[in-house]
């Protein structure tokens, strides 16, 4: 029982850590074509 506990919290928390890394990288995408756009005005 612990270790299906363990378990779900590890992998909970492995999905938690790569969501925050794909949010940001997404806006740090954001931020640079608006920069470009920007650059190219």
């Amino acid at each position: 029982m612990f270790r299906k506990i363990m378990t779900m919290v590890l992998i909970g928390g492995s999905i938690a850590i790569a969501a925050c890394n794909t949010v940001r990288g997404a806006g740090d995408d954001v931020k640079s074509a608006a920069n470009a756009v920007d650059n190219a005005t």
